[in-house]
């Protein structure tokens, strides 16, 4: 049964090890830059408010992406990864035309 508690204990502080990692790893992702080509492809700015409206017609005010169904940190992060930018960081204020509204 010892065998099986320590074995228990190494893995699971392997796990914790692990999970800190990755989370330190996303936090020092790249931020994705507006002049990126998938940005640039989906109309990306890291402010919504500088969003070309008559170009981006369907933009709203008040979407951002910290509340797009995309973006995968809290609302409130200030960058946070999204899979539209793989490996990268977006601006919770920013904005891009693939928003979709959380649920």
């Amino acid at each position: 049964m010892k065998s099986s508690r320590r074995t228990f204990l190494i893995t699971s502080i392997g796990v914790a090890s692990s999970l800190a990692l990755s989370r330190q790893a996303f936090a020092d992702a790249p931020k994705v830059a507006e002049t990126d080509p998938t940005a640039q492809a989906l109309g990306y700015k890291a402010d919504a408010s500088k969003v070309d409206k008559a170009k981006y017609a369907k933009y709203a005010a008040g979407q951002e992406c910290d509340n797009c169904s995309f973006y995968q940190g809290k609302a409130g992060d200030a960058f946070a990864p999204c899979p539209m930018f793989a490996g990268k960081q977006v601006s919770g204020k920013g904005w891009c035309s693939a928003y979709n509204k959380k649920a």
